[in-house]
């Protein structure tokens, strides 16, 4: 199973790199999984930050795919939705209904509270997950580890053809 090349990027206002845990099991589930981390931060929710980072590592072709976690809710300050989409040219739609189908299962109707979005721009697979250490854990185990790998052979071309139509 090849290497994904992945940025972590954590978006809060509050967060160090002392208490980031999101970012830091994001980190360590990828590794563990045998994949390397190309960049790490704590970024702040604001637009054109968040915006302008994103397109920086779309251009850059060694990172493959970015996790963000945070600034996915509903409060006034939450921006990482806005500006994910805002670049995306195709969305997984069936990433963020997985995603609040099994939140559901653990926390009943909050979950339908995430905006909780994945697609990809460029060639660059981007995943924004919620900020709390438990939704992080869940997409991470669930939904982003076991198709990781044949989501970004798909989107750069190196993806071998299994047949059967699907």
């Amino acid at each position: 199973m090849p290497s994904v090349s992945c940025a972590v990027i954590t978006v809060s206002d509050s967060r160090t790199p002392q208490d980031d845990f999101g970012g830091q099991y994001i980190r360590d589930a990828l590794r563990a999984a045998g994949h390397e981390i190309h960049a790490y931060e704590i970024m702040r929710d604001e637009l054109t930050m968040i915006t302008e980072r994103l397109r920086q590592l779309i251009e850059d072709r060694s990172c493959m795919a970015v996790v963000l976690t945070g600034g996915t809710g509903l409060a006034p300050r939450d921006q990482t939705f806005e500006a994910v989409t805002l670049l995306l040219e195709k969305t997984l739609h069936g990433f963020g209904e997985l995603f609040r189908m099994l939140s559901f299962e653990q926390i009943g109707p909050l979950a339908m509270l995430s905006r909780a979005v994945a697609g990809v721009a460029g060639d660059t697979l981007i995943f924004s997950l919620p900020g709390a250490p438990a939704a992080v854990e869940l997409a991470m185990q669930e939904l982003i580890l076991p198709t990781l790998n044949h989501a970004v052979a798909l989107i750069r071309g190196t993806a071998i053809d299994r047949g059967g139509g699907r």
